[in-house]
């Protein structure tokens, strides 16, 4: 999908104080998807799986604080917290009933703070299962490339202006599975995404996430080990930063998730590498959690 399609499906709106790119799409009488997106590109990551599952759920998603289409403010303290802040707060202006949460890669670590406020019962809406993507869900089994951690560092605003989208492509190229490079017009729209609104003086601020992961391991952890729902992992097995080695480690430290699918293939972005294999596998763990749910 072009992001001028991808555009005209959302809108803007205010969200606790911020203007927010958000879509609300699908089929209105069908359980409800909410899709949470990764560093450092945008909700446009779940366009290619968004087509083959409107028909037979309501999807909704959002540009995450200073990323895509959404607010970008300058010197400001992002937090995985605020992140998931936010997205509660869509959720209580829709209304949910109920709701499966798919996520991929930063928006897996907001997930895991929104799941740690469901196991404590504190959390908005009632969760049906949460389906997560390529991530670092243990801050010590992530392995980011040399320029997250050099954005990440004190070195991080001199280098985030010599951002280029020709970095970006051999980044994205490193990540990707060796069947399925990323197309030309997808790192187009992924930089678009990425300089929207004053984009990359925001992507030192963003990538301290990392530290963040670090300080709150602990609380991350439990919220996959306490799990009062049921957990999905689909991974791309050729992603080095958060590949097989992330899976094996999810078995050896949680357990046996609800639902696995590992793709040999595909890299980091496996929903855009794979997307039919993707949405066969999710489509098999929400018939699992039903049946179970039932």
């Amino acid at each position: 999908m072009e992001l001028s399609a991808w555009k005209a499906l959302g809108q803007i709106e205010q969200i606790d104080g911020y203007e927010m790119f958000t879509v609300d799409h699908g089929n209105p009488d069908r359980p409800v998807v909410l899709m949470i997106h990764g560093f450092p590109t945008a909700s446009w990551d779940w366009h290619a799986v968004w087509t083959r599952l409107a028909g037979d759920f309501r999807l909704i998603t959002l540009d995450l604080l200073g990323y895509g289409l959404s607010a970008k403010p300058p010197r400001h303290r992002y937090s995985f917290a605020e992140q998931a802040d936010l997205v509660e707060t869509l959720m209580a202006r829709r209304g949910f009933d109920a709701v499966h949460i798919l996520a991929h890669d930063y928006g897996d670590t907001v997930a895991q703070e929104l799941l740690a406020r469901q196991n404590e019962r504190g959390g908005e809406g009632i969760w049906k299962s949460c389906c997560l993507l390529n991530g670092g869900l243990f801050a010590g089994q992530h392995r980011p490339l040399l320029i997250q951690h050099i954005l990440a560092s004190r070195l991080g605003p001199l280098v985030g202006p010599l951002l280029s989208k020709a970095r970006l492509r051999r980044s994205m190229h490193r990540i990707a599975g060796p069947q399925r490079a990323p197309t030309e017009n997808e790192i187009d729209t992924f930089w678009a995404l990425i300089s929207a609104n004053k984009g990359r003086a925001a992507i030192p601020l963003l990538s301290r996430y990392m530290h963040e992961r670090v300080r709150h391991r602990e609380r991350f952890f439990g919220a996959l080990k306490h799990a009062t729902v049921p957990l999905a992992l689909i991974n791309g097995s050729a992603d080095p930063i958060s590949g097989a080695h992330l899976v094996a480690w999810y078995r050896q430290a949680v357990g046996e998730p609800a639902f696995t699918l590992e793709l040999a293939d595909a890299g980091h972005y496996p929903q855009l590498e794979y997307p039919d294999a993707v949405v066969d596998g999710f489509r098999s763990f929400i018939g699992r959690v039903d049946d179970e749910q039932a």
